[in-house]
């Protein structure tokens, strides 16, 4: 796994070039990389190289032909907030987005980096309730202040219109 910390480019832009490399042996997804046309991908490429590099180093994984991008997401990171001067003394504010890009590669004979669990599946119905008594009514006296009674509203009358 390969982490890219407060990299300058926002993580919705980010996420479109890692959607398009998910679930790839690394030899394709480097190749998409190299030839999409977005700022973004020349940063999640270098990942992918490091990523791959973590894997032959720290788990000592031989055939790089088998690795796989199981892991490929970004995360928002801080928000480098700018004030740019308009016309009339008025001020815009400029938002430069950050990232945190994550990429984890896998061999499935060697597990050197394992997908996430799946969730559950959730049953497509839920389980019958179980019928339960009602709970026992308080029986506790409430001084005057709380058992106020409530006063009918009171109603106005309203004249018709007369016509002219």
């Amino acid at each position: 796994m390969a982490r890219a910390r407060f990299v300058r480019v926002s993580a919705r832009k980010a996420r479109l070039v890692l959607d398009q490399i998910r679930g790839k042996p690394v030899a394709e997804a480097l190749a998409t990389l190299e030839y999409t046309p977005r700022a973004a991908a020349r940063l999640v490429e270098k990942v992918l190289r490091s990523a791959v590099a973590n894997a032959e180093h720290n788990y000592q994984v031989r055939d790089l032909d088998d690795l796989r991008v199981v892991q490929a997401y970004a995360d928002g990171g801080p928000v480098l907030k700018r004030v740019q001067p308009r016309a009339m003394g008025r001020a815009f504010s400029i938002k430069h987005r950050t990232s945190h890009l994550t990429i984890g590669v896998s061999d499935e004979t060697n597990g050197a980096v394992t997908a996430p669990a799946a969730p559950p599946a959730r049953p497509s119905a839920p389980p019958p309730r179980e019928e339960r008594p009602a709970p026992a009514r308080r029986t506790t006296a409430r001084p005057a202040s709380a058992r106020r009674e409530k006063k009918p509203a009171a109603r106005t009358t309203r004249k018709p219109k007369e016509k002219k």
